[in-house]
C-alpha cells in the first residue's frame, strides 16, 4: 500500500520559488538548460527560473498568451497559444512556428495543455477558455461543437480523439502509453459539473473506453502528472491530488494558493513544480514522471 512516505522525502516541503504572475500556467523542465518554464497567460509572458542561480526572468513577452507545454524528442517546446488559437513550436534557437490552427475548415478554440504519445504523435486538450476569458486570449467564437481533445502527427493531420467532455484541460499518459487522463474544468466556466478526472484507453491513434477515474470535491481539477508508478498528480483548488491508477486517493499536498499545473522535473527528476496563481512552487518527492 502506498503511503506518504514513500511520495515525499522526510521533511519535504511545499517551497515557493517565484511570485509576480497574474495567473501561472503551463509549467516544463527543460534540462539541458537547467531551468523551469512558464506561463503567465494575462501577462502575455513566458517566464523562466533558474536552478543554478535561482534568477527569475522572463524568457519571452508579447507571446500571444500561451499556456501548456511539453518537450519534444528533438528538443524543442511544443506549446498551446490561447492568442493564436493553435498549437506551435519553439526551437532551441527561439524561433517560434505554427504545427497547426484549424480542424479541417474551423479554427481551434484555444489549445490549453499537450502530451507527447508514445508513437510521437502530440494529443492536446481544446476548450475554450482563449476566446470567453478576457485576460487569456482575444474574443472568438466556438466554429465547431463540443470541446476536443485532438491528436496532431505529421502522417495523419489532426483528428479528434475525444469529444465527450465539458471543458478538456490538463491530459497525461501512463508510463505504459495504455491510457490517457483527462481533466475537467468544466465549472470554471460555471456551465458543467467538472470536478472529476476522466481515464480513456488508448489504442494507437485512438482513444475509446471513458470512464470515471477521480472526483474532486474542492476546485477543479486542472493540470496533470502521471508519474512512472503510474499515480497521477493533479493540481485542484488549494492543493495537489494523488490518485492510484484505480482512482483511490492516496496524498494532498496543501499548496497556500489555488493551484493551476504541475510538472516532475529538477536535476534527478523529483522535484515536482507547480503553478499557483502568482507564484511557482516546488516540493521533493520520491518519484519521477512516467516517460517513453
Amino acid at each position: 500500500m502506498t503511503t506518504e512516505t514513500d511520495l515525499l522525502p522526510h521533511g519535504s516541503a511545499v517551497e515557493r520559488l517565484a511570485t509576480g504572475a497574474t495567473w501561472a500556467e503551463g509549467p516544463l523542465w527543460i534540462p539541458d538548460e537547467g531551468v523551469l518554464r512558464w506561463s503567465d497567460i494575462p501577462g502575455n509572458r513566458i517566464m523562466r527560473w533558474d536552478a543554478a542561480t535561482s534568477d527569475v526572468s522572463v524568457h519571452r513577452s508579447d507571446v500571444e498568451f500561451t499556456n501548456g507545454r511539453m518537450l519534444d524528442r528533438d528538443g524543442s517546446v511544443v506549446q498551446c497559444s490561447h492568442g493564436r488559437r493553435r498549437l506551435e513550436r519553439e526551437m532551441p534557437d527561439g524561433a517560434v512556428t505554427e504545427i497547426v490552427s484549424h480542424w479541417g475548415e474551423h479554427q481551434l478554440n484555444s489549445p490549453n495543455d499537450v502530451a507527447l504519445a508514445p508513437d510521437g504523435s502530440y494529443w492536446f486538450t481544446d476548450p475554450d477558455y482563449g476566446i470567453t476569458q478576457p485576460r487569456e486570449g482575444h474574443p472568438g467564437i466556438r466554429e465547431y461543437g463540443a470541446c476536443h481533445v485532438f491528436r496532431w502527427s505529421d502522417a495523419d493531420g489532426l483528428t479528434s480523439v475525444i469529444d465527450d467532455m465539458d471543458r478538456p484541460n490538463g491530459i497525461a499518459f501512463s508510463p505504459d502509453g495504455g491510457t490517457v487522463y483527462v481533466t475537467d474544468t468544466a465549472t470554471a466556466a460555471g456551465d458543467g459539473p467538472g470536478h472529476w478526472i476522466r481515464a480513456y484507453d488508448v489504442h494507437g491513434s485512438e482513444a475509446s473506453g471513458g470512464r470515471l477515474l477521480a472526483t474532486i470535491d474542492e476546485g477543479v481539477p486542472d493540470g496533470i502528472a502521471v508519474d512512472v508508478e503510474g499515480r497521477v498528480w493533479s493540481s485542484a483548488g488549494d492543493g495537489i491530488h494523488v490518485f492510484s491508477p484505480e482512482g483511490a486517493e492516496l496524498l494532498f499536498i496543501p499548496v497556500s494558493e489555488v493551484v493551476a499545473n504541475l510538472c516532475f522535473g529538477g536535476p534527478d527528476g523529483t522535484d515536482l513544480f507547480i503553478t499557483a496563481t502568482t507564484s511557482l512552487y516546488r516540493i521533493r518527492t520520491s518519484t519521477r514522471e512516467a516517460r517513453f
